[in-house]
C-alpha cells in the first residue's frame, strides 16, 4: 500500500509539500474501495512500481451507486444488474504517460484498463470524474472512454460528475 501511495502522490501533478496529505486521502480511498466485492488491482513494474489500475464490479445496487445515482439510464443499468459494469476507481500512471502516445494501443494506461476489463469479462467500465477536472476527462478521452449517454445525461439531474464508460479492447 505505501508504494501505491508513493506513486500516487508523485504522479497527482500537486505540489511536493501537499504530497503527505494527498496520498493519505488517496490511501484512505483506497483502502475503502478493497473492502468492495469484486475489487482488483492490477500492477505494472518494471525494476519498480511503474503504474497501475483498480476498481470493483458494480451490482444494480450497493454503495458504489453514489454519484450515479439518476445518470444511469437503460443499458448501463441493465449491465449493472446483469454485474457486468466494472466501475474503474482509478489509473495511476506517470505523467508522461497520460501525455505521450495516448491513442497508442501499447501506451501503459490503455493497456491497464484493457486489461482490468478483460480479467473481470466486464460488458462495460464506468468511472466518475469531476465536472471541474476537465484534465483527466480529456485524458481518459484519448484513452478511450467516452461520456455516457449524452442524451440520457441533458433528463438527469445536475451533478458533481461527468460518468465516463469503456468498452472492452478500446
Amino acid at each position: 500500500m505505501q508504494e501505491l501511495g508513493d506513486l500516487y502522490a508523485e504522479t497527482s501533478g500537486g505540489n511536493p509539500w501537499a504530497w503527505n496529505e494527498a496520498r493519505a486521502a488517496f490511501l484512505r480511498h483506497l483502502a475503502a474501495d478493497t473492502r468492495r466485492p469484486g475489487f482488483s488491482l492490477l500492477i505494472a513494474e518494471t525494476t519498480a512500481l511503474t503504474g497501475y489500475a483498480y476498481g470493483f464490479s458494480a451490482g444494480g445496487t450497493g454503495p458504489w451507486w453514489a454519484g450515479f445515482d439518476g445518470h444511469l439510464r437503460g443499458g448501463l443499468l441493465r449491465r449493472a444488474g446483469s454485474g457486468r459494469l466494472f466501475v474503474v476507481s482509478g489509473i495511476v500512471v506517470p505523467p508522461c504517460v497520460r501525455r505521450e502516445h495516448r491513442d497508442q494501443v501499447w501506451n501503459l494506461a490503455r493497456r491497464l484498463q484493457r486489461r482490468l476489463l478483460a480479467d473481470h469479462d466486464a460488458a462495460l467500465g464506468v468511472a466518475l470524474v469531476d465536472v471541474r477536472d476537465d484534465r483527466t476527462v480529456e485524458t481518459m478521452r484519448s484513452w478511450g472512454w467516452r461520456y455516457a449517454g449524452d442524451d440520457s445525461l441533458r433528463a438527469a439531474p445536475p451533478s458533481p460528475f461527468r460518468i465516463l464508460v469503456l468498452a472492452p479492447g478500446t
